[in-house]
């Protein structure tokens, strides 16, 4: 770029001072002067390297998240001298290069095909998609993860941000076309869009190593909202659906209550008919509602009938309705996804805000279920690349006893173990997602239902497995907020809003073996 100054050596030795302080970071000049008082390890860190290739002793303390939250607003310039003028410059509407090797190429830091292996579920189209989608993660999200994580909210500007690049209809798992003021989804044409550029989607979304940030701005969304394009009238469809996927408005899912959680059949929360039968009285409580403290919409389960599955009918609440009220709760992680208990008190609802017939809510909960496990599947598995992918820069560079953390063979061998794990789950995760892909939905409801079951807590513990070996690597810095271990750290905690929300390992386990039985004894298996 025209624009760009370039600094020699010796200029920039002589801005070493502390009036005037100048370093060398992988290659790019900052102006840090103003900066001394705010360096959280003291100014003389600072001015001791003053004038100098602040490199190493910068990757020692910092990760690459901080250098690019707090580097734009310092940098000057590069330095050594200007690049030689290139005379064969690509026309910049030239479509981009999607061929080799994609990322950082950190062993199994991310999937095969990223390294350009052959995969017969990928094409150029998948290819451009993931670096659109990493392209926006790593700008518009991963400098102020930790940020915002810390203040327990995101930004409403995300969901804007989101919705314009085309990334909360790409996970709503039902492409909403007739909603969307977009015709493609990050460049791919809705008619070419599948179950593969979804995953890629909630894949490289969670390399963002934040439950809170990913659940804060899609779990609400693609769990709340599906029901109502699936089920609901057009008239409510048309009111709620637009706001939403433009990033305006925000809904959530309702269903677990103190009194129940796996167990939808048993909630408790009540919707009586008003005499003259236009509306609803609502009164209970729901508890871990994943976007409930923001939420302007809350798709509900409510008991409209007698005990059990039979009696769960689906509301839409809106939370300008007399008698909502929500508070945040406190968690051990996923901070920053609204975490909230909610209380219906005497709410009353227009029946046109039923979505679909009454008394059939049980049957629309479960049309979702396989869909909202394989998204806690997906950001599972890539959170446990995350700590990989960490562990091993982190190994790489940090001494003991003088020698790399990577050049000890108890080291390596934990990161051996993580990635067999991690690979393995992979490979199950990406034959359900392809059967997902080419399976009529009624169909994939029954025969997958229990794979699904079963990788849910597979990929759940692999992420629990990982996230502990890479602590154990990152030490001290893991058990601290912020820092070279901050995704680790955070992760580790958020460990066991993976684990249960979902279903619990045990109701997984459960139900995957259950139901793979009768499924096969309904294809005719000889036991």
């Amino acid at each position: 770029m025209a624009d760009v100054k370039y600094f020699s050596e010796q200029e920039i030795a002589q801005h070493s001072s502390e009036n005037d302080c100048w370093i060398i970071v992988h290659g790019k000049v900052y102006d840090v002067t103003k900066f001394l008082a705010d360096h959280p390890g003291g100014k003389k860190v600072l001015i001791n390297v003053a004038g100098t290739d602040a490199t190493s002793k910068f990757d020692a303390f910092h990760n690459a998240g901080t250098l690019e939250k707090f580097g734009p607003g310092l940098y000057v310039g590069e330095a050594g001298s200007p690049p030689q003028a290139n005379a064969a410059v690509e026309a910049s509407n030239e479509e981009e290069d999607v061929s080799g090797p994609f990322g950082d190429l950190v062993p199994f830091g991310d999937p095969s095909w990223y390294q350009d292996w052959d995969s017969p579920y990928y094409n150029d189209s998948h290819r451009r998609l993931r670096a659109r989608v990493r392209a926006f993660v790593e700008k518009e999200i991963m400098p102020y993860v930790h940020e915002w994580d810390e203040a327990k909210q995101v930004p409403r500007a995300l969901f804007v941000k989101c919705a314009e690049a085309g990334i909360l209809a790409g996970i709503c798992g039902v492409v909403p076309r007739e909603f969307m003021s977009i015709d493609n989804i990050m460049g791919v044409p809705l008619d070419e869009f599948d179950v593969f550029h979804e995953f890629i989607l909630a894949d490289e979304f969670s390399r963002c190593g934040s439950g809170g940030v990913l659940w804060g701005v899609c779990g609400g969304f693609g769990i709340g909202l599906p029901p109502v394009l699936l089920f609901a009238d057009e008239v409510l469809k048309r009111r709620v659906a637009p706001e939403v996927l433009s990033g305006k408005k925000t809904i959530c899912l309702a269903i677990t209550e103190p009194y129940a959680g796996s167990d939808v059949a048993g909630l408790r929360c009540e919707a009586k008919e008003t005499p003259d039968g236009e509306h609803f009285i609502v009164n209970g409580e729901k508890k871990w509602i994943t976007n409930g403290v923001f939420a302007d919409y809350f798709t509900v389960a409510v008991r409209t009938g007698g005990e059990g599955m039979g009696g769960v009918s689906l509301l839409l609440i809106e939370r300008i309705m007399p008698g909502v009220k929500t508070r945040q709760m406190q968690c051990s992680g996923v901070w920053s996804s609204g975490t909230a208990y909610i209380t219906f008190e005497d709410v009353k609802v227009p029946k046109a805000n039923l979505i679909g017939e009454k008394n059939k809510g049980f049957k629309y909960i479960m049309y979702n279920f396989n869909h909202e496990r394989m998204a806690i599947c997906i950001q599972s598995t890539r959170f446990a690349r995350v700590c990989l992918e960490d562990a091993i820069k982190y190994a790489s560079k940090r001494k003991t006893f003088g020698r790399r953390l990577i050049d000890h063979q108890v080291i390596r061998h934990k990161m051996a173990d993580m990635a067999r794990r991690i690979e393995s789950t992979h490979a199950w995760m990406e034959q359900l997602l392809h059967q997902l892909n080419v399976m009529p939905h009624e169909e994939s409801m029954v025969k997958l239902g229990g794979p699904i079951a079963l990788l849910k807590v597979q990929a759940t513990q692999t992420f629990e497995f990982c996230a502990r070996e890479a602590a154990q690597i990152f030490g001290g810095l893991a058990y601290s907020r912020g820092g070279q271990g901050e995704r680790v750290e955070r992760l580790y905690r958020e460990v066991r809003a993976y684990a249960i929300p979902g279903g619990s390992e045990e109701i997984m386990t459960e139900l995957g073996m259950k139901q793979s039985l009768k499924v096969a004894q309904f294809m005719g298996a000889k036991i």
